[in-house]
């Protein structure tokens, strides 16, 4: 059996991307295609994956500008990527992946992350929400088209699959899709090299890309007011802006190697994780790391992490939630982990990351894959 891999662009490292690489081991020899890719911004696994981009793979050399171009340029370009002769094709899917030229014969399986973000929930932008007249309506006739380019496509595929209980409502209610299975991204749990609590550091963690609905501009703020020390790993479109934000006791860095990166995690003493997603994998990762969590208590991470409010007993409580997004409800939860650290067990931390593993996620895949 041929089997493909379409994802929607490789130019950043985020949870998707992570997504991506598991289904490359799950299906070593399928080739993936990509609107654009370029190593140095995404994954170094990639480098020995068979990578295949498309035309706008010439123009576009960063994120930015793939975002800037997309529609309809980077659109029509998915549209002239010819997909042939597989016997089955597996979309790594947000926004772009579905738009793919595939054989008509071909199955289709679509790993959704989340519907299209721009499109479905433009309000989370605000660049759309603050936009003037004329640009307020060029972003509603666009939206507009792409909507209906999106609903189309993403019905298209034999089998839909979704990460979190979150995303199969929005599929439901955005696409009319019931009842899609649930595969949640896995953690690749050898990765992770917990330390002994003597040896973790004072400062706390947030480790994500700089965009506006990662809402990491919430946590400098509180940071500034209780005035611990923070570092945060990560790139984007606020970057400049963030740095500006930030008080003394807040450390930016990027570019870290993944040794680096895994002591980070590893050293925190809790990694801050305050935007709402669809599923969150970064909580995860901190949880193989022998590090709790301090989280915004909606999405994916109450399908993922134990909340200590309920778990004072039991032992096995791996975040502390706040439940308002705002800085007033992030610096209580901040204050309450302070207080209640001695509740939280590494071995449990680490075991509840253990039930997200990359071989279970590759059992399901291919289950999933040889029904269709």
């Amino acid at each position: 059996m041929k089997i493909a891999i379409v994802h929607d662009d490789l130019m950043r490292r985020g949870g998707a991307e992570q997504v991506a690489l598991a289904l490359h081991k799950t299906f070593p020899d399928a080739p993936i295609y990509t609107l654009c890719y370029q190593p140095e911004l995404t994954y170094p696994e990639f480098k020995n994956a068979d990578i295949r981009t498309s035309i706008f793979q010439k123009f576009v050399k960063t994120e930015k500008w793939m975002k800037l171009l997309f529609y309809p340029f980077g659109f029509w370009a998915m549209r002239l990527l010819k997909i042939r002769g597989y016997d089955k094709v597996i979309l790594s899917s947000t926004y772009a992946s579905k738009y793919a030229s595939i054989e008509k014969d071909t199955k289709i399986i679509n790993y959704c992350h989340n519907p299209f973000r721009l499109v479905w929930y433009p309000e989370s932008y605000p660049e759309v929400e603050e936009a003037f007249f004329l640009k307020r309506l060029l972003y509603t006739v666009v939206i507009s088209r792409l909507r209906s380019i999106d609903y189309k496509y993403s019905r298209k595929s034999d089998l839909t699959i979704v990460n979190s209980k979150v995303v199969q409502k929005r599929v439901e209610e955005v696409y009319g899709l019931t009842g899609a299975p649930i595969v949640n991204p896995p953690v690749n749990l050898d990765n992770f090299r917990p330390v002994e609590k003597s040896e973790k550091r004072d400062h706390y963690l947030v480790v994500s890309r700089f965009e506006y609905y990662k809402r990491v501009d919430l946590v400098i703020d509180a940071f500034n007011n209780l005035n611990l020390p923070l570092v945060i790993i990560g790139n984007g479109t606020l970057k400049n802006e963030l740095i500006i934000r930030a008080n003394k006791n807040i450390i930016f860095k990027h570019n870290l190697t993944k040794e680096e990166l895994l002591e980070e995690y590893a050293r925190s003493k809790a990694l801050i994780f305050p935007q709402e997603e669809d599923f969150g994998i970064t909580p995860l990762e901190a949880n193989a790391s022998g590090t709790p969590v301090i989280a915004y208590g909606r999405g994916g991470v109450t399908e993922t992490m134990i909340p200590l409010n309920q778990q004072k007993i039991n032992g096995n409580a791996t975040a502390v939630f706040f439940d308002e997004q705002n800085v007033k409800s992030l610096t209580q939860a901040v204050i309450e982990f302070t207080n209640s650290e001695n509740f939280f067990d590494q071995e449990e931390l680490i075991l509840n990351a253990a039930n997200f593993s990359v071989d279970s996620f590759s059992t399901s895949i291919i289950s999933l894959v040889n029904d269709v």
